[in-house]
């Protein structure tokens, strides 16, 4: 989890690259492009190491997965906001824009069954190959796209439904998944998880030097 949640600028690529081919999924109303644009997305590794960060009580898991995915949002955000200006400002919003524009108590549920789905799969390595339906279940980069989309057509009904289905997907999933990290006794694992942090974060400096002398 640490690993693949790891902010280094390959993670932060594929994210700016899973937000701009949803925006443009979204803008065209095509449901193949939107899905596949979930399955290359990381988001969902930073909202698991947050819930584990939370069952250990551990701040600077806690710290790691807050700025991570504060940074995804961030930069996602900035990508979905261009490709809409420069590619669709004056095009209407289609139902594929509206879709991901419509938090209810169903996407509550999907949320929270998502969160226990994602975290077991990730305790139990052979199933592995369920993450990605499990990305498409959640959701959580297209709602990015529509906010940024929203941004862009400065349409505040767009951007605060999209930003509550968000919230309620990241908050759905941190809940389901502390149930699951404390039955697990994670907390058990404080030390472990912060030794692979102080590792991974040499790694992530060790690259910014090789790139400076470069």
């Amino acid at each position: 989890m640490i690993d693949n949640s790891s902010p280094d600028q390959m993670f932060f690529l594929m994210v700016i690259l899973s937000v701009m081919m949803a925006t443009f999924g979204l803008l065209q109303g095509s449901a193949p492009v939107i899905i596949g644009s979930m399955l290359i997305a990381p988001v969902l590794y930073p909202v698991l190491s947050l819930a584990m960060g939370f069952v250990m009580s551990d701040s600077p898991v806690i710290g790691r997965s807050f700025r991570t995915l504060g940074r995804s949002v961030m930069y996602a955000l900035i990508a979905s906001v261009l490709v809409t200006i420069f590619f669709s400002v004056g095009e209407p919003i289609n139902e594929e824009i509206i879709y991901f524009a419509e938090p209810s108590l169903i996407s509550v549920a999907i949320a929270i069954i998502a969160g226990l789905a994602a975290s077991f799969a990730l305790i139990k390595p052979e199933l592995d190959a369920t993450l990605p339906g499990v990305a498409i279940s959640v959701s959580l980069v297209p709602p990015l796209g529509v906010i940024g989309i929203g941004i862009a057509k400065a349409s505040w009904v767009l951007i605060s439904s999209s930003v509550l289905l968000f919230v309620i997907n990241v908050l759905g999933i941190v809940f389901a998944s502390m149930i699951l990290f404390s039955s697990m006794n994670f907390y058990a694992k404080r030390k472990v998880a912060e030794s692979e942090i102080k590792i991974d974060n040499e790694k992530i400096e060790k690259e910014k030097l090789v790139e400076r002398e470069v």
